[in-house]
């Protein structure tokens, strides 16, 4: 099954169903043991440091949708990749994220962030304005979410959110109890 054509000015590629293998022609270029273990060990660190992950898919999206994705991903700080399920099965054997193993069917995008909300805000909010990108699970250490969770996760607010609203009521609380003060006085001054 070919999944898109990549072409450009000196050869043309195609995408097998296998995420790996790259065609050109009738040779086969697929990533050697080395580069699967270089994978494994990225992703290992990526997870290492993760309090989420989403799996979606992206089946018959365009790559133009898929830069977009990527450039939201890019700014909230979220990691974004397509991989082989069997490699990323391997990153994530032995941590609390390990029970996510079952939901890795099919050609997944990973989002894997530090912060537990952005991923799932990000790839919930493309999911919304793309409807070949299915958000398929999520995680959290030690917790698996459905698809329904993911969006739950989506719609808290964000560490950076939290940290503005945060401030906004310390800097509230002051100003109140000045005016309160200045409230009081000008009773007394009456």
């Amino acid at each position: 099954m070919v999944f898109g054509v990549l072409t450009n000015t000196k050869s043309r590629f195609w995408f097998s169903d296998k995420a790996e293998i790259l065609t050109e022609g009738e040779k086969t270029l697929s990533l050697n043991l080395t580069e699967k273990k270089a994978v494994v060990a990225e992703v290992s660190a990526q997870v290492a440091q993760a309090q989420a992950i989403v799996l979606a898919e992206y089946r018959g999206m365009g790559v133009s949708d898929m830069t977009v994705l990527r450039s939201e991903a890019r700014k909230a700080g979220v990691y974004l990749r397509v991989l082989k399920n069997t490699l990323v099965r391997r990153a994530i054997d032995g941590t609390p994220f390990s029970a996510l193993a079952n939901n890795m069917v099919g050609p997944l995008v990973f989002g894997i962030s530090a912060d537990p909300v952005a991923a799932a805000k990000v790839m919930n909010n493309f999911a919304k304005a793309n409807d070949k990108f299915v958000i398929k699970a999520g995680a959290m250490p030690n917790q698996v979410m459905d698809v329904a969770g993911v969006q739950a996760l989506a719609s808290t607010l964000g560490r950076e959110e939290l940290l503005a609203k945060f401030a906004r009521t310390l800097n509230e609380v002051p100003t109140k109890f000045a005016r309160a003060l200045a409230a009081v006085r000008d009773a007394k001054a009456a």
